[in-house]
């Protein structure tokens, strides 16, 4: 089937009978044409013109494959890989904010006469409110693109640290961390857009690369927050974060095109309708326009609430959201404890911030053993086609070895943070183990995910963002008295050895949804429609989207 941009340069095509767009320049008889008709197979001549002006029942819907290679997906892969980067920057930047603002606690209570207990809320609350974040700008970024909604998140957030490093009471801190966090768009548009330039069965190197962005940009906040709190005023925890977030935006802005494929066709669309290519051609968000399916409250509403129904009605997406939160949880209660830990050696600050840096290097030892495990799902897949098992499952293969190791780490670091004459290194050790399985964890669960929601990625992965970073914040607070008022002198290895306990319980539902995936995608109702739809129309995936939840419901 021939692409519409591949067809022979004006002047030297055959009008063909039954033609419609071959028809351009003469009167068409507009009872002949039928919304159903294809583009694929049809032709025109450019700057000739249909006298008649096209009515809505007319239309010819433009799909992904008639301009597949004008789309993101044929981008150079300097091109992919220079978006990628800058988009791994964005997201470490919204993450940092996340955890430096915890070097300012001293400052802040000291400053405004408050406990530290009280100065963690202004933590807590950036997590609780990204969580919410993460939910609510995701379909906007599908109905309206991701460029101007990433933009328009940046700036927000760059906007409300601006109250808070100036703030002269803590009102104003919990105020405007509150309203940062909750425009952050976070991983749930960042991860859409690699649905935008790859397709599934490539998207998984992608994704390991930016989910390192996102667990990484955590951990860089502590490392360098140990040297902004010896050195720097606690204002300047605030101040970087606005100088790293506007260097990101600028890059962002300048150097990332638009990828949402809808908008790009209704573009190319509107372009050949315009050059006279052919007046009846439309895109699929044209479309929705044009059926009044778009603008209405009531279709906002459904947009806005789609994360949230998803998490609620979809098992893949409660279940892996859940794993995937709590998981995240446990491991952030346990860095909690870092300060504690590392003071019984007399640790400096700046050292204490650098004992993130074993976890770091977990990260990267976990991205680096997901490279061959892909090699291996791409070989089942491909000699596999049809095994639903091998194209969805076999995604959550590598995670079988690695998910062990939350318990594992957690038990090392439990029983070698008591202090001397134990050596240090047995905690960092344990970190390490530690950091593996959160990354392996969270790119494991994103992975199964986008390949299930295909377009609607960014909304299901929404939900594990959600999870992850609500029980995060609802348990900062909590988490100092948790390590210091549970087992009496031994109150760290007790507490740890807690956390190791309900480590153990989410292993296993890993297996649980390794053997039982079929039988939860079989319920996922919004999953099984995309994979209909598919079935049915190969372009369906990038065609009108089916915005409204009642359309798949």
């Amino acid at each position: 089937m021939p692409d519409l941009h591949d067809l022979p340069p004006p002047g030297g095509l055959e009008k063909e009978e039954g033609d419609i767009c071959s028809h351009v320049g003469e009167d068409v008889d507009a009872d002949t044409l039928h919304p159903s008709d294809s583009v694929s197979n049809r032709h025109w001549r450019a700057g000739e013109r249909v006298r008649e002006k096209p009515r809505p029942e007319i239309w010819i819907e433009l799909k992904k494959n008639d301009v597949y290679d004008l789309l993101p997906y044929s981008y150079t892969k300097f091109k992919k890989w220079t978006i990628l980067t800058i988009i791994f920057l964005v997201q470490t930047s919204m993450n940092f904010n996340t955890s430096l603002y915890s070097n300012g606690l001293g400052g802040i209570s000291d400053e405004f006469g408050i406990s530290l207990q009280t100065a963690r809320w202004g933590a807590a609350i950036y997590l609780i409110t990204y969580a919410f974040g993460c939910e609510l700008w995701a379909p906007w970024s599908e109905e309206y693109g991701r460029k101007r909604i990433l933009q328009t998140s940046l700036l927000l957030v760059n906007i409300w640290c601006i109250p808070v490093a100036l703030a002269r009471n803590f009102a104003t801190i919990l105020v405007g961390r509150a309203l940062g966090g909750l425009s952050c768009a976070g991983g749930s548009v960042t991860l859409g857009m690699i649905a935008d330039m790859y397709e599934p069965a490539h998207q998984q190197i992608p994704v390991a690369y930016i989910v390192f962005s996102s667990v990484g940009g955590s951990v860089l906040g502590p490392i360098i927050g140990g040297f902004v709190e010896t050195y720097l005023d606690w204002r300047w925890c605030i101040w970087i974060q606005l100088i790293f977030g506007g260097f990101v935006q600028l890059l962002h802005l300048f150097f990332v095109p638009e990828t949402r494929c809808t908008l790009l066709i209704d573009k190319i669309a509107k372009e050949r309708r315009e050059s006279g290519m052919c007046v009846h051609v439309y895109g699929p968000g044209e479309i929705s326009v044009l059926r009044n399916e778009r603008f209405s409250w009531k279709e906002l509403m459904h947009t806005w609430f789609r994360p949230f129904h998803m998490f609620v009605k979809e098992p893949i997406v409660l279940t892996l959201s859940l794993l995937s939160g709590f998981s995240d949880a446990l491991i952030f209660m346990q860095i909690q404890s870092f300060v504690l830990v590392y003071n019984q050696w007399g640790f400096s600050k700046v050292q204490i911030g650098l004992a993130f840096i074993p976890i770091g290097l977990g990260y990267i030892i976990a991205w680096l053993s997901f490279l061959p495990a892909f090699k291996r799902n791409e070989r089942e897949r491909n000699l596999k086609p049809h095994d639903e098992h091998a194209q969805y499952e076999s995604r959550l293969w590598w995670l079988l070895w690695v998910a062990p190791c939350l318990p594992i780490g957690l038990i090392i670091f439990a029983w070698t943070c008591s202090g001397p004459p134990i050596h240090w290194i047995g905690t960092m050790v344990g970190s390490a183990i530690i950091g593996i399985a959160n990354y392996s964890i969270y790119m494991a669960t994103i992975d199964y995910m986008m390949c299930a929601y295909g377009p609607y990625s960014a909304s299901a992965t929404g939900g594990n963002g959600w999870a992850r970073d609500f029980l995060a914040g609802v348990l900062t607070v909590p988490a100092t008295p948790f390590f210091t008022n549970i087992g009496g002198k031994r109150h760290l290895e007790i507490a740890n050895t807690i956390l190791f306990g309900i480590s153990l319980l989410l292993v296993a539902a890993v297996y649980v949804v390794y053997s039982y995936g079929p039988t939860l995608r079989k319920k996922s109702v919004f999953a099984q429609q995309l994979v209909k739809k598919a079935t049915e129309d190969p372009d369906s995936g990038q065609s009108r989207p089916p915005s409204r939840i009642s359309e798949l419901y």
